[in-house]
């Protein structure tokens, strides 16, 4: 009778226990946390409890995000010693130590602290940090343990990312093995505190990215870390520590900082509205981010190429290897070091990713100066540089040994002094000395020239004054005369006469006509100094008016890269307009992957070299020109190949140039090219850099293929390519999209899947969902997670005049020059 009242009293004492765990953020003494139990932060930020990762049965303790709709698991406890069942408990000991238990009663993981606190009676709590912390009841801050100093692949806003040096605790992130299982995987981003202290992004223990020094503002090697008004961050370095940390701007925002499974380390935010997570930034950017790629003294260059080369004063260690394309054995000085019994001296290299800094000294305060005489005392001194940047730069940095793992910026790079032999500095200004008087010299005669000019305009003048009836006649004549000059200046390009590109082109012969585009026939001539070019010749009729003429002059004479087709000149004479092109002996992209037998020089190799060379194009139009441009006419036939199938973006007569902050800009007048143009854009004549985006992404899903966009047909259904590229994907059927010119020859079906996803990923129908073609870049040269692609635009089906057609592949005659479509609003 006594057990029957006992009874009750018992469960009701364990329903009470219950429900204190669930409704507290705080585990006491004596209360065990059970699998489906969980405690959540006093602002319902996060959430402790046990969990299952994707597919897997395997159960783990973990913190996520309580708000997050897609779980997101930011820390794991067990992640080597997983549970097997649903037997999982947590309890803390008298000792502050945290102990997970099994079904047998085993203890498979626990936390163990080394700060030497008096412990008395600790609770465990989580915080709205996502902080899981143990500490006595009656001290809220000093801690006997917490998770933020035991990181997984996650860093949160707040962490300390990096070393203490009093506890010896270094924090850092090791990536999971996959998305399925969180055990250790391969990739561990550190900081190394040897020298200045760097991070390290290291696979299977070997380096493969290195972030370089923090310079005050940001780590060397990361340029585009810049002030945002998502996050403040900052690098912390004293006597008892060392880490990088930042805090959010506004508390609403979440975002965090992932290592991926594939080893790439990138920051996420949260899209309530998409419900998803969005992609920010990555650590790492480009090949060139590899570490020591270029070997000792070598510098890496991503718009050059080959993109290695030696430092100013240094050669190839093996010159025949080197310019073969193996790097690894770097460079060596061009004239020998002879310390103590040389002259020796310093040379300024600047925009600069800092070489590794683990062979270095530094002091936090001494000048540049001393830093120099320092660096010469030492013959193994090999470089010194500022510390910090900051207010002109103060602190010294020396290295000593080998340089390496060098790049070069367009900006935001530092400089860096180099030790040479002197005969290799005075090289080098005397070099510098030349230049300066060359400039001087064209200063002089351009002005005694100029002054000469003006004395004869004015006689000529003053003549022309007294021959003329009015003064009126005589003044607008000046203007004229005037306004032709200033037009020619600001063209910045050179002039050449109707007869000499006439003679070039044998009079515009129809031998010579390479194609016929929106705006006129395109001609292949030569030089009378031998070059080939070919010649634009604007039709009387053609479409594009003299502003857009000028329009593509003033932009493609300023920019400069490998994957932009180069101007040569141009010429205005009687009713003609024409453009002069390097000559291209491959003509354009659309003549090779929609031509029956062309197609096939093709193979997948060069198809994916030419999208890449596509990519970086459009990447240095919209971010690393000096102003950002928007194509909005990208298609196969604007894009050309030269002799060796390099792709180079030509016809810039419909390009757009927006601020250095601006990225979006609206039209009235909709240009360009049917099947190429994005949504926003063709509809609400809504443009921005996502419109470039989405015609990349179409050329893509053409390139691999081989079929157009417009005109595109399917026994099927009747969606254009990007939906039956969409559909395919979703029924894991993307193969069936690739072009058989190469499926048989193709060694990795799984990078042309690659591409077909990326692609994907480019067409999508919101513009906010579109990545930037920076980190398209960084997709298509990596092994980076891609995220599913939504629903692309135009994705409808539609009824074609010719939807009866069996063929699914529109031949349609290619215009092997430039073309342009245009489309007025009602």
């Amino acid at each position: 009778m006594e057990a029957i009242n006992v009874l009750p009293l018992l469960l009701i004492s364990l329903l009470l226990t219950f429900l204190v765990v669930q409704a507290t953020n705080i585990i006491t003494s004596n209360q065990t946390l059970k699998d489906g139990d969980t405690i959540v932060s006093t602002g319902g930020s996060f959430e402790l409890g046990f969990f299952s990762p994707g597919g897997s049965r395997n159960r783990y303790l973990g913190i996520w995000y309580k708000q997050v709709s897609l779980q997101t698991v930011v820390w794991v406890a067990n992640r080597d010693s997983p549970l097997y069942d649903l037997s999982g408990a947590l309890k803390i000991s008298g000792n502050g130590s945290l102990c997970l238990f099994n079904g047998r009663n085993s203890i498979i993981w626990s936390s163990f602290s080394l700060k030497k606190i008096s412990v008395r009676n600790p609770i465990v709590q989580i915080l709205d940090t996502g902080n899981l912390v143990v500490r006595n009841s009656g001290n809220e801050q000093d801690y006997i343990w917490q998770s933020l100093d035991y990181p997984g692949d996650t860093f949160l806003p707040g962490m300390k990312y990096g070393i203490d040096f009093v506890t010896g605790i270094n924090r850092f992130l090791t990536s999971w093995r996959s998305p399925d299982d969180p055990s250790t995987g391969n990739y561990t981003n550190k900081m190394d505190p040897n020298g200045v202290p760097q991070f390290f992004l290291t696979k299977n223990s070997v380096d493969v990215f290195r972030a370089g020094p923090w310079n005050g503002l940001r780590f060397t090697g990361m340029p585009h870390l810049k002030p945002n008004p998502i996050y403040r961050f900052e690098f912390v370095f004293t006597e008892e520590e060392a880490y990088y940390t930042y805090k959010l701007e506004n508390p609403s925002v979440i975002t965090r900082m992932q290592l991926n499974p594939n080893g790439a380390l990138q920051r996420y935010t949260w899209v309530d509205s998409l419900q998803s997570w969005n992609f920010y930034l990555s650590a790492q950017m480009d090949s060139c981010d590899l570490y020591t790629l270029c070997g000792s003294y070598g510098s890496c260059n991503i718009n050059e190429s080959p993109a290695c080369r030696c430092l100013k004063g240094f050669v190839p260690k093996f010159p025949e290897a080197y310019f073969a394309g193996d790097w690894s054995e770097g460079c060596v000085r061009r004239v020998k070091l002879n310390c103590g019994k040389g002259k020796e001296d310093f040379l300024k290299i600047s925009k600069l990713k800092l070489p590794d800094t683990r062979a270095s000294w530094y002091d936090k305060s001494m000048d540049l100066n001393e830093c120099k005489r320092v660096c010469l005392r030492n013959c193994s001194c090999s470089a010194y540089s500022h510390f910090d940047i900051r207010d002109g730069g103060r602190g010294c940095i020396l290295w000593f040994g080998d340089l390496i793992d060098i790049r070069e910026y367009n900006a935001n790079g530092q400089d860096l002094y180099v030790r040479l032999a002197s005969s290799e500095i005075e090289k080098y200004n005397l070099h510098d000395v030349k230049w300066k008087i060359r400039m001087m010299l064209i200063v002089v005669f351009s002005t005694a020239l100029f002054l000469i000019f003006l004395y004869i305009g004015l006689t000529v003048f003053i003549m022309m004054k007294k021959k003329l009836a009015t003064k009126e006649i005589a003044q607008r004549n000046t203007d004229r005369v005037s306004s032709r000059k200033q037009e020619d200046e600001d063209l910045e390009l050179p002039f050449l006469d109707l007869d000499a590109v006439s003679e070039a082109t044998d009079g515009f012969s129809d031998g010579n006509k390479l194609g016929q585009g929106g705006f006129g026939p395109v001609y292949k001539g030569t030089l009378t100094c031998g070059q080939e070019i070919a010649v634009k010749r604007l039709s009387r009729t053609s479409r594009q008016g003299i502003e857009e003429f000028k329009n593509e002059i003033k932009l493609i004479a300023k920019l400069q890269h490998r994957n932009l087709v180069k101007i040569l000149g141009y010429c205005v004479e009687k009713d003609e307009r024409m453009l002069i092109y390097e000559y291209q002996r491959n003509t354009s992209l659309d003549s090779f992957i929609f031509d029956k037998e062309r197609r096939r020089e093709l193979d997948w190799p060069k198809r994916m070299e030419i999208i890449k060379g596509i990519a970086r194009g459009l990447m240095y139009l919209h971010q690393d020109s000096r102003l950002r441009i928007i194509h909005r006419d990208l298609k196969a036939s604007n894009v050309l190949l030269d002799s060796d199938m390099n792709p180079k973006i030509s016809d810039f007569g419909l390009a757009r140039t927006l601020g250095g902050d601006e990225t979006e800009a609206n039209t009235t007048r909709v240009v360009g090219t049917y099947g190429y143009m994005s949504p926003e854009y063709q509809i609400d004549g809504y443009f921005s850099l996502k419109s470039d985006v989405f015609s990349f992404g179409v050329l893509v899903l053409e390139i691999v293929s081989g079929r157009r966009n417009r005109g595109f047909c399917n026994q099927e259904h009747k969606l254009n390519l990007l939906g039956h590229a969409w559909r395919l994907y979703r029924e894991d059927k993307a193969c069936e999209l690739i072009d058989e010119a190469f499926k048989e020859s193709c060694t990795d079906i799984s990078e042309v899947l690659r591409a077909i996803h990326i692609g994907l990923l480019c067409v999508q129908q919101d513009p906010k969902d579109r990545p930037n073609m920076s980190v398209v870049v960084l997709m298509l040269s990596s092994e980076t997670l891609l995220l599913d692609p939504k629903e692309p635009g135009f994705y409808n089906e539609r009824n074609l005049l010719f939807s009866d057609t069996v063929s699914i592949n529109i031949e349609i005659p290619s215009n092997n020059f430039q073309t342009m479509s245009v489309i007025e609003p009602r």
